[in-house]
């Protein structure tokens, strides 16, 4: 029997009940480490590429072609579904969503992620109507061939309107979007209503509500399907480096290089590469 792809792996692990977690993964050891932890598909993170070039995330400072290489090689190394974090598609018109989208599926991605953002800290969320008409052509490209999440940042830009949050969502699921997601959304209520508002389609959710932490078998009887990590697993690498540094500053060498040893992280890479490059 034929191994299904990464596309049909990806579209069946939301078509099963229950909800599933996609950490966010930013380079082939964190890829590899969350592959052996048990996890069945990852997400990249457009805040943790950017962070690691020293770069601004949102800010169009991180190229197409720099995040989908990202987004490639957190597959390759995992072997798993990975979903491209891919901002706001890399430019403003419809047509430029679709050659995200097409790039993406060329590399072998097995969903990507279209949001309705701008680049503009002046205006940082494109108008409804242009906003549908994005994810409207993205979706044109993706059928069948990509999982395509439609995504709003109303509430990570302080624009807390939750009906116009849902009337986004329930356009982008129209549109053709697979999956919906509403990073930010501010406790369990507008949870379910965002669930019921793209139903019977998938709502991804970044972590939990802002109101504090919720059990993954609540948010699944909320139904939630997916929920990601966005650069939450980069962040908490970030404060072991902190802790290090502060060990360093103690004069404490055994607590600042405390971790994973070389030889594991080596031995799982060695493992998933592959048979060409071994």
């Amino acid at each position: 029997m034929l191994r299904p792809s990464a596309y049909e792996a990806f579209r069946a692990l939301h078509e099963r009940p229950g909800a599933f977690i996609m950490p966010n993964a930013w380079d082939g050891a964190s890829a590899a480490l969350l592959r052996r932890a048990g996890f069945e598909a990852l997400g990249s993170s457009s805040l943790a590429i950017a962070f690691a070039l020293g770069r601004q995330d949102g800010a169009h400072e991180v190229s197409r072609s720099e995040a989908i290489a990202n987004a490639a090689l957190l597959a390759t190394v995992s072997g798993l579904p990975v979903n491209g974090d891919l901002e706001d598609g890399f430019g403003a018109e419809p047509e430029d969503c679709a050659t995200t989208v097409r790039a993406a599926i060329d590399a072998g991605l097995a969903g990507v992620g279209i949001e309705d953002t701008t680049a503009d800290p002046r205006n940082p969320i494109h108008d409804f109507d242009r906003a549908v008409a994005r994810i409207r052509r993205a979706a044109q490209e993706a059928r069948g061939r990509i999982l395509l999440t439609g995504r709003t940042d109303n509430f990570l830009h302080g624009r807390t309107d939750l009906e116009d949050t849902l009337r986004r969502l329930s356009a982008f699921a129209e549109a053709g979007a697979d999956v919906l997601y509403a990073p930010g959304l501010p406790d369990m209520d507008a949870i379910r209503a965002a669930v019921r508002a793209v139903a019977p389609k998938p709502l991804n959710l970044l972590i939990g509500p802002r109101s504090g932490p919720v059990p993954l078998a609540a948010l699944a009887a909320a139904g939630v399907r997916r929920i990601s990590t966005g650069g939450a697993i980069y962040r908490h690498a970030m404060a072991a480096v902190v802790e290090a540094a502060q060990a360093l500053n103690a004069d404490d060498f055994a607590a600042a290089t405390r971790g994973v040893s070389m030889s594991e992280i080596a031995a799982l890479l060695r493992d998933s590469a592959p048979s060409g490059a071994r």
